[in-house]
């Protein structure tokens, strides 16, 4: 993961070299709120976790007002999950027991490929609003934990993290031109994953933990 900025920026120059009135491409740094979502009762979330998105974006006009959308984006997210029961979390080359009511504080870092559609109003002035939809399949670059109550920080857990994810997200915005086909974006943003963060080892009760986030939208359009 510490090329995988300077591959983003890498994809976004050769792909801006592609100048058509029908393309447009973004660069964005967008700080995240995340935080999970459980189907059990003996399981919950407590307390969101600020992270921090850099992506780099493709739109496809297919008309006026509507785009095909893609991008490559990494994100920093995490969130904490604490349990009503004693616990066991499995670590690649050992188990620690979590006693009831002590937080398991999730670190996540996914690498993912959105798509969506795009709509945007015609400009008035040097201002437009668009509306975003599409889907998020992403894998986890890197998953760690901290567990306070027995002293493990920053421990990797990748025994315990599913390796892949599939989420939607829907966003809307202003879009302010700037200078010709340049514009500075600003946006608010909401990404839900469909499946299970957390693997269910061993003799662990089955459940399924989602994760959710608030994206605020800081980017240049050009």
């Amino acid at each position: 993961m510490k090329n995988a900025l300077p591959v983003l920026i890498l994809v976004l120059l050769k792909t801006g070299t592609v100048n058509s009135q029908d393309f447009r491409f973004g660069i964005y740094a967008n700080p995240v709120i995340s935080w999970f979502g459980t189907d059990v009762s003996d399981v919950k979330n407590e307390g969101a976790r600020a992270g921090f998105n850099f992506s780099v974006t493709a739109e496809k006009y297919i008309g006026d007002n509507y785009a095909i959308t893609a991008g490559l984006s990494i994100t920093s997210s995490g969130g904490r999950l604490v349990s009503e029961k004693p616990s066991i979390f499995r670590f690649p080359n050992y188990s620690s027991v979590v006693a009831a009511g002590n937080a398991v504080k999730y670190r996540i870092q996914y690498l993912s490929i959105p798509a969506g559609v795009k709509f945007k109003t015609n400009e008035l002035g040097f201002l437009s609003y668009f509306a975003e939809i599409g889907f998020d399949p992403k894998i986890v670059a890197s998953g760690k934990v901290d567990i306070p109550s027995v002293d493990i920080k920053g421990e990797k857990a990748m025994t315990e993290i599913r390796r892949f994810n599939l989420g939607y997200h829907l966003s809307a915005g202003i879009d302010y031109s700037i200078d010709g086909s340049t514009s500075a974006i600003l946006g608010l943003g909401f990404e839900n994953n469909f499946l299970d963060v957390t693997k269910d080892v061993g003799d662990q009760p089955t459940d399924r933990t989602s994760q959710r986030f608030i994206k605020f939208i800081f980017g240049v359009n050009f």
